[in-house]
């Protein structure tokens, strides 16, 4: 029996190497059998700053409770983003500010440091692009948007387990190896 998948592309553009790869990816959970749910950020309407953090009550847009419900309904969530500054995209981050709040994703706890985690028995797959050699990211930068992503978003939460599967260097990516990642991504989305 097919899983549900939710297919989050965190590129802020629909004409990107990110959206191609989405796009294969849920190609290949599709031929699988699995039932998949896309979601582009940039086609959201949203203000992605949390304006006073959780001190106060910031009403969600309507795209981002939608958002939610989709989160909730997917057995496993693919994230498919590139690396900017060594980091997620600002519209990635604004929109998990907005959408992993108390309550939803997590929940705080009266004399524990560590709060419940609210999505567990959920699994995630980060499809990461990057100028950067993945080999320098990793042993050189250290890896910071993807610990970021697995362990201090996704795992605080509850997402166990979570793969990445990285994709660069992008900018000296000729059409052959370009057409590889996205039979790779198209692969990862069949092993869903």
């Amino acid at each position: 029996m097919g899983k549900r998948v939710l297919v989050i592309l965190g590129h802020p553009s629909d004409d990107s190497l990110c959206a191609a790869l989405a796009d294969a990816y849920a190609q290949g959970a599709r031929s699988a059998g699995h039932e998949v749910r896309r979601l582009a950020l940039g086609q959201l309407r949203f203000d992605p700053l949390l304006h006073h953090g959780y001190a106060a009550e910031q009403a969600l847009e309507p795209d981002l409770v939608e958002a939610q419900q989709a989160i909730v309904w997917a057995q496993h969530t693919v994230w498919v983003y590139p690396i900017w500054w060594g980091a997620m995209p600002a519209l990635l981050k604004g929109f998990v500010d907005r959408t992993f709040l108390p309550g939803f994703a997590f929940r705080f706890r009266e004399g524990r440091s560590l709060p419940e985690q609210l999505l567990v028995g959920r699994s995630a797959h980060l499809l990461v692009t990057m100028d950067t050699p993945p080999w320098y990211y990793r042993w050189v930068y250290r890896m910071p948007a993807h610990q970021q992503m697995k362990r201090t978003i996704l795992g605080f939460c509850g997402f166990d387990p979570v793969d990445i599967t990285s994709f660069g260097p992008v900018r000296s990516a000729d059409a052959a190896r370009r057409a590889r990642w996205l039979a790779q991504a198209h692969a990862c989305g069949a092993r869903a």
